[in-house]
């Protein structure tokens, strides 16, 4: 990583921390990757542009280098009928917890898309990253001229060639292994499952940008293959969310470390947008029927989910996790990536 524009920020330890919205990645989670070498992401998704503000705060004063994840707007408007009947199809799920789904009309916003980018440029950190869309170049520029580098996410190299052209600075490359959200432009197909080490190498053909290899790297052997494909570096998710550190909720790390839990799935049950988790009644049940429709999906299950962790219910929640979550360990963040980082 040393031509790499992430080690000018200090990160030369070429294994990252991926942004996990909703509560995995803590400041404490990212303090702890760029004190072992690396890189961590505050994530900007599903929380206020307030409380993302407090979050740098907390974050900024250790001196670290560190970024920020923003979910661009690109949103997938849900069809009025089909997100009634499915209302009503989770409606029973939602009632064990004493949720009302029914009573909940469609929400769609941008996620305070214009105040966190305020935010952003009248308080620079050094790295944002953008996930779901690619922002206007206008946006790009005017966080480059305020000294911050811009690394877009991308699951494809059609992807890629329009990010070079938004005029960002490097590419997070990430395969469908991945856990969580897939930052597909295009929701509505869900990406092919090509392995990573290609994936890198398909987009390092198109484009000159660095690129950060992202998705089921779990293993010192995924890190080296990923770097030896063209990465500059790697970023991982799943690997951290039995970390010390890491927000992870108490039926999530249950479920992480379940051993009759049976593989993951690519659902839309949860948001509406193809994400990845471990397979759960909820899942089960209704990832054949949910209709596209982001982030009006979120909204309508997001108080079930609420509902459901507080009560320890791992079958109701979005167990985000990537095709690697077996080799997810209960230690220090720091550990964990210098480990991931020993076979280089």
């Amino acid at each position: 990583m040393t031509d790499s524009p992430l080690a000018a920020l200090g990160a030369g330890l070429p294994v990252l921390a991926a942004p996990m919205a909703g509560g995995p990645t803590t400041p404490a989670l990212v303090v702890a990757a760029a004190r072992a070498g690396g890189l961590g992401f505050l994530p900007g998704g599903y929380r206020t542009a307030e409380a993302l503000a407090e979050q740098i705060a907390e974050v900024r004063p250790t001196g670290v280098g560190f970024g920020v994840n923003l979910f661009a707007p690109n949103p997938v408007p849900v069809d009025p009928e089909a997100f009634g009947r499915y209302a009503r199809a989770v409606a029973p799920d939602a009632l064990a917890h004493g949720v009302d789904v029914l009573a909940a009309g469609v929400v769609e916003d941008d996620d305070q898309w214009a105040e966190k980018i305020e935010l952003l440029l009248s308080g620079p950190v050094p790295v944002v990253s953008f996930t779901f869309g690619v922002p206007d170049a206008p946006v790009v520029a005017a966080l480059r001229a305020a000294g911050t580098l811009v690394v877009q996410t991308v699951t494809s190299p059609a992807e890629a060639r329009l990010a070079a052209e938004a005029g960002v600075d490097a590419l997070a490359v990430q395969a469908s292994a991945a856990g969580g959200h897939s930052g597909t432009l295009t929701p509505r197909h869900t990406p092919e499952p090509v392995p990573l080490p290609d994936l890198v190498a398909q987009v390092r053909h198109a484009v000159p940008l660095p690129l950060v290899a992202a998705g089921g790297v779990a293993t010192p052997e995924a890190v080296a293959e990923a770097l030896r494909a063209g990465a500059e570096a790697v970023m991982v998710g799943t690997a951290l969310l039995l970390a010390d550190e890491a927000g992870t909720s108490r039926p999530h790390r249950a479920a992480l470390s379940d051993p009759a839990r049976e593989g993951t799935v690519v659902t839309r049950a949860f948001t509406g947008r193809p994400a990845r988790a471990l397979r759960n009644g909820f899942t089960d049940r209704h990832t054949d029927a949910a209709p596209l429709g982001y982030p009006a999906l979120h909204h309508l299950t997001s108080p079930m989910r609420k509902a459901a962790t507080a009560a320890d219910d791992a079958e109701l929640i979005n167990l985000w996790a990537g095709t690697g979550y077996r080799e997810a360990t209960a230690e220090p963040a720091g550990q964990i990536l210098r480990r991931l980082a020993s076979g280089l």
